[in-house]
């Protein structure tokens, strides 16, 4: 059931690439956490696949749900209610897998049907997310890249709020990552 499952996550995360390349080049594509989270769910499923649910195939498995939830999250309570567009962000185009059939799967499928990661890696899904937002961070206030959420727009919002947000995420990344662990 495990390999069904993980297989039909891989069938949507390739369904969803070719409409995401469409539209944006993989390269631009990866300033943006959902597309990393989603390409790490792509190469952890396929894991599954053809290895099995052995120790360190879950890591990856445990650090992809962690990731989707987290851009699940950030998307339905942080984007959604900025930009009013619920349709675009989780019930049309890429959107629609990205932001919500991947997640959703994802994370059924790793709460109840898939072997856990070793409580060991709990660290693992808040310091990925945090070198990552601190790169993003870096990158927005030397201008090479905008965004591509508007809390790295350092610039914009100044350095309070930038820290407020970071603070924020990063609790809420540990919270995810306990949960997924936990239940």
């Amino acid at each position: 059931m495990v390999r069904i499952v993980n297989l039909v996550i891989i069938v949507l995360e390739l369904i969803s690439l070719a409409m995401m390349r469409k539209a944006i080049s993989i390269k631009k594509s990866l300033i943006f956490y959902t597309q990393l989270s989603n390409l790490m769910t792509l190469f952890a499923s396929i894991l599954v696949v053809v290895f099995g649910s052995k120790d360190w195939v879950m890591v990856l498995r445990y650090l992809s749900v962690c990731m989707l939830v987290m851009t699940f999250l950030v998307t339905a309570c942080i984007l959604v209610p900025m930009s009013r567009k619920p349709k675009e962000l989780l019930f049309s185009g890429t959107g629609l897998y990205h932001h919500l059939l991947i997640p959703i799967i994802s994370t059924l499928s790793y709460l109840f049907i898939e072997k856990k990661a070793p409580f060991f890696w709990i660290w693992l899904p808040p310091t990925i997310t945090l070198i990552y937002g601190m790169t993003m961070l870096y990158l927005n206030y030397k201008g090479r890249v905008d965004g591509p959420y508007p809390f790295f727009k350092i610039k914009e919002q100044g350095a309070l709020k930038t820290v407020l947000w970071t603070v924020d995420l990063f609790i809420v990344v540990t919270v995810i990552a306990i949960f997924v662990y936990r239940v």
